[in-house]
């Protein structure tokens, strides 16, 4: 008898945090995985490591060529690459938001462009997209992110229903705050405004303090693999307590009341 193929994932942006762990548990689970990162990269245990920019159409299919080329097959795609912009929603040129989309939304539009006809043929393929609990509770001085994780879980439902019956699902994975380097790689905003400086030294540090309080990265990757391997998965899957907590107050509270509550938490004046 023919034994059966090793399932095959591929995770894009899996150079560390996140991405990595995430690479990691799913070569525990069983798949033979494939990471991507912008730079050449080495591959660690087991990961083979690739390099591609999901801002650029060429890259992802060159990447997608190769993957399906030596597997035969692409049984899961979890698009990880992403980036935030830190800063007052008017801070940031119209610019500056088209090329954080370019990657955060439009990367995944690519990718995932590139990996549903082989889905298609094998009648069968997961996808997995990592949003934020911001993709559902927008944050102050994160309106770009926010903005562009709104758009993945709209994106991401929509096309759920859209390939369901082709043998293909959809799921959303949403964590917190998570102690990776996202901090660290935050863009500033690029047309600052002296009248948002005090409040935005205050941000960061208000970040960089839930940071040290935020869930491991392992949290995450353990809803990746759920993700990955329900037999009947939810369209949304809140990563860790926090992240599943704030989805049920989101859910519950009444809208001026979890409205008083976040503005407090987020340090912002208590106005209605």
């Amino acid at each position: 008898m023919t034994k059966p193929s090793i399932r095959t994932a591929l995770i894009t942006g899996a150079t560390s945090g996140i991405g990595l762990e995430s690479a990691k548990a799913l070569r525990a689970a069983g798949y033979r995985v494939f990471g991507t990162s912008r730079k050449p990269a080495t591959s660690v245990d087991g990961i083979v490591m690739l390099v591609c920019d999901v801002a650029d159409e060429a890259s992802v299919a060159t990447m997608v060529e190769t993957v399906s080329g030596e597997t035969g097959r692409i049984d899961l795609l979890v698009n990880n690459a992403g980036y935030g912009v830190s800063g007052a929603a008017e801070e940031s040129s119209v610019g500056q938001a088209q090329a954080m989309f370019d990657v955060n939304l439009f990367g995944i539009v690519r990718t995932i462009r590139a990996v549903l006809p082989i889905m298609r043929a094998q009648k069968k393929g997961r996808i997995v997209n990592i949003s934020s609990v911001m993709g559902f509770v927008p944050g102050p001085y994160m309106a770009l992110y926010a903005a562009s994780k709104h758009a993945v879980e709209g994106y991401s439902e929509s096309l759920d229903h859209e390939i369901r019956d082709q043998g293909i699902r959809v799921v959303l994975v949403e964590p917190a705050f998570t102690r990776t380097a996202f901090d660290q790689n935050l863009a500033s905003a690029d047309t600052p405004l002296a009248l948002y400086d005090k409040v935005r030294a205050e941000r960061m540090v208000f970040l960089r303090e839930a940071m040290k309080r935020a869930d491991m990265p392992e949290v995450v990757a353990k809803a990746v693999v759920e993700a990955a391997t329900a037999p009947a998965p939810k369209r949304r899957c809140a990563a860790g307590p926090v992240a599943r907590q704030v989805s049920l107050l989101r859910r519950f509270v009444p809208v001026s009341a979890f409205d008083k509550s976040f503005r407090k938490q987020m340090g912002l004046p208590a106005i209605s």
